[in-house]
This record gives C-alpha cells, sequence and structure tokens, in this order.
C-alpha cells in the first residue's frame, strides 16, 4: 500500500474543479468532482434530526440511484433549516450541473456548508456551474482547487491518496475533506469526498463505508457539536479493472485496509485544525472489556472541555483525564488505571494504579507543549481497545465563534 501526493482525481476517470462564484465574499466557494462513467455511490450522513436540504436528497439518492457520476458542493452557505425553498434551491443545483454534464438529475449529490438558516443565492450558483464544468480537470492541482473550495473556517486544505494492488490492477483511493467547527462523534462526518477506481458492488461499497466511518470520522470531536450538514460521499467507478467485488473476501479486505487509511488521515487532520486548535489529542483506552466501552471512554476524554484547557495550557492535570472517564457510563475500577502521556518530546507515566505515579511536572509539561500529544490510559480489564481524536481548547475558539456571521 502506497501513499500518494493527491486527492479526488487520484483513481482513473475522477476529475475535478473548484472556482470563486460569488457565494463568499472573497474566498472559493464551489466545488465538483465528476466520474468520466458512472459511478457507485455510497453515504453517510448526520444524525442530527435537524437535517439540511442536501443530506435529504443525498440520502435519497444513495438508497434509489444505481448509478451517480457526479457532486457539486457550495460553501458559504449551509442551506439547512431553509423549508421549501430549500429543498427547491438544492434540486435546482443539481439540476443545473446535470444539464451541463448530460445527466440524469438522480445522478448528482449535493452538499452545502456554511451559515445554518439562509437560503441558497441559486442565481449565482447557476451562474457558475458552468465555469466549475469548463474547470473540470483529472490532474492534482483541480483536486486541491476543489479541496479548498469546500472549505469554511478552515484554515488548510485535506486531502488523502493511496494505492494498492488487486491481483494484477492497481487501485487507487483519494479523499478530501473539510472541518473545522461543529465536529463532535455519532455524526457522519462533516464534508467529505472519497474516489475510488475499484470494481464493487454498490451494497458493498456501502457497508464498508459505514463500517469504516464508526472507527475514523466518528472518532473525532472538537466542540461537542454535530452539524445539520454532516456528509461523507463515496464513488466507485470501476476502471481499475479488478474483477468486481461482490462478497466479503481478501480483496474485500484489502480494500477496508486502504479506505480506513485514507478515512483515518483526514479525520486527524480535521481534528488537528477544530477552531482556534493549537494541538491535535489523540487518546487511545487500552484493555477494556469491549471495543464500544473504549469507544465511550476515549471519546468522554476527548469531549472533555477541562481535558482540552489542560492540553492548551501545557497541563499535566490528570484528574480531569480520570473525571471524564468516570462519568461516561462504564464501569471500571479506577484504582486499576494508568494513564501514560507521549509526543515528540518524550513519554511518561502520570498515574499508575490510579494514584500519582512519581514523575516531573516540568518534564509533563514539555512532552504536552508538541502540536501532537497523544494520551494512553490502561483500564486492565480486557483486551479491547479504541482511539479517538480531538484538540485543545484555545481563546481563539470562543473568537472565531462569536464573530462567524460577521
Amino acid at each position: 500500500m502506497n501513499i500518494i501526493t493527491g486527492g479526488v482525481t487520484s483513481p482513473k476517470g475522477f476529475k475535478a474543479a473548484g472556482i470563486y462564484a460569488g457565494i463568499k465574499k472573497k474566498r472559493k466557494d464551489m466545488a465538483l468532482v465528476y466520474s468520466t462513467v458512472p459511478a457507485k455511490g455510497a453515504g453517510t450522513f448526520t444524525t442530527n434530526i435537524v437535517k439540511a436540504a442536501p443530506v435529504l436528497w443525498d440520502i435519497k439518492l444513495t438508497k434509489e440511484s444505481e448509478n451517480i457520476q457526479a457532486l457539486v458542493i457550495n460553501s458559504g452557505v449551509a442551506n439547512a433549516c431553509t423549508g421549501k425553498e430549500g429543498e427547491k434551491n438544492n434540486f435546482l443545483m443539481a439540476k443545473a450541473v446535470a444539464d451541463e454534464l448530460q445527466l440524469p438529475v438522480e445522478a448528482v449529490y449535493t452538499a452545502s456548508t456554511g451559515v445554518i438558516g439562509k437560503q441558497l443565492p441559486i442565481d449565482i450558483i447557476k451562474e457558475g456551474i458552468p465555469k466549475l464544468v469548463k474547470e473540470l480537470e483529472d490532474t492534482k492541482e483541480a483536486a486541491s482547487m476543489a479541496a479548498e473550495a469546500i472549505m469554511t473556517t478552515d484554515t488548510y486544505s485535506k486531502e488523502y491518496a493511496v494505492t494498492f494492488n488487486l491481483g494484477q490492477k492497481q487501485v487507487t483511493i483519494g479523499g478530501m475533506a473539510k472541518g473545522s467547527g461543529m465536529i463532535h462523534p455519532n455524526m457522519a462526518t462533516l464534508i467529505g469526498v472519497i474516489t475510488t477506481d475499484i470494481a464493487i458492488s454498490k451494497d458493498l461499497l456501502q457497508e464498508a463505508l459505514k463500517e469504516n466511518v464508526k472507527h475514523t470520522f466518528n472518532m473525532i470531536s472538537v466542540d461537542r457539536d454535530t452539524s445539520t450538514n454532516d456528509t461523507l460521499i463515496a464513488l466507485a467507478n470501476g476502471m481499475a479493472g479488478n474483477n468486481t467485488i461482490t462478497e466479503k473476501n481478501e480483496d474485500y479486505d484489502i480494500f477496508c485496509k486502504a479506505l480506513n487509511l485514507v478515512t483515518s488521515n483526514l479525520a486527524k487532520m480535521i481534528a488537528a485544525d477544530g477552531e482556534g486548535a493549537t494541538k491535535l489529542l489523540e487518546v487511545t483506552v487500552k484493555s477494556a472489556k469491549t471495543w464500544e466501552e473504549a469507544v465511550n471512554l476515549s471519546k468522554s476524554i476527548i469531549t472533555s472541555n477541562l481535558v482540552k484547557t489542560a492540553i492548551f495550557g501545557n497541563d499535566a492535570n490528570w484528574g480531569r483525564i480520570l473525571c471524564a472517564m468516570g462519568y461516561c457510563g462504564v464501569e471500571f475500577d479506577p484504582n486499576k488505571v494508568d494513564i501514560f502521556i507521549e509526543s515528540n518530546g518524550g513519554s511518561l507515566k502520570l498515574v499508575e494504579d490510579g494514584v500519582a505515579a512519581d514523575y516531573s511536572e516540568e518534564m509533563a509539561s514539555n512532552i504536552l507543549s508538541s502540536q501532537e500529544i497523544r494520551v494512553i490510559a490502561d483500564i486492565k480489564q480486557g483486551l479491547a481497545h479504541a482511539t479517538a481524536w480531538g484538540c485543545d481548547l484555545s481563546y481563539d475558539y470562543v473568537k472565531i465563534n462569536a464573530e462567524y456571521r460577521s
């Protein structure tokens, strides 16, 4: 399995574009991903009861459309809580892309991200779509333009791609994602797009994606808010020419491992780029009775505002970690817990059997001053483990969100 430089245009047969259409004041605000041949489509979506118009549209297409060829995304306006007019505008956006590419409208996914409650500027969007189609290319630069166009409060674009072999055929998976705020576990993701030239059945693509997000995008949190627009779309066009995967065999397992490599790295990028964040926080809970219990414990730690602020302040306040574990509903013996911290500044045991270990506060602070921090909590109950990703909580998070609409 090889990591390559690229994004959604890395697999065969995929093109992309990103432009400034005029939805935002200055930054790029529309993206398009296009497969030159019909592709299988799969998706996972927000669990928020309040779902944006594009989410409702994509859920319908995921269930009913056998082939998808395009995904159009706008940033700046979420098209959420916009009623029937919002649904109409979402359809018009999809139809404009379908007409321009000579596709049925049911072959076009949509996604929107931005301010909730505002109607799409549909006239601006319809004017931008011919420009988007004209800019479609299969280059790395085109993929990067698309990744940039879906950003909102992100500070950088997020792309990842890998290649691997199935028999004599080389298969590629590429991806892009955006997300900085309104990121919380138990949703699907934020806005994410996975493209691949693998030949696979629609049902197995959907199953692989659904299982994958449990271990990747569902394991990140920035601010305990689950968005109305969270959408992860996967498109598989079969152009790698491998034998079509129709059952859970060795080829399916290899594909799932490659998919996990792409999505887990995109997930970590999102967590690291949380609004106002200065550090990526990775938390692993090991030796739990079940994976589900390890998940609950690790998520409880990364979502604790007290843990997050301690990490921001380089403060090894491990009592906050144990406290967060204790209120998540998982039964464990606090008198058996060991807690470690690691970074490129070193590693240190903070807690042994539930009480403070003999460690240097100065060394602990030095470890926590790195940009990537790892916390390991060993609860000594079983063989299961899980890893979650989050970030610190800084002064800038409040500033960014207080000024979001201005």
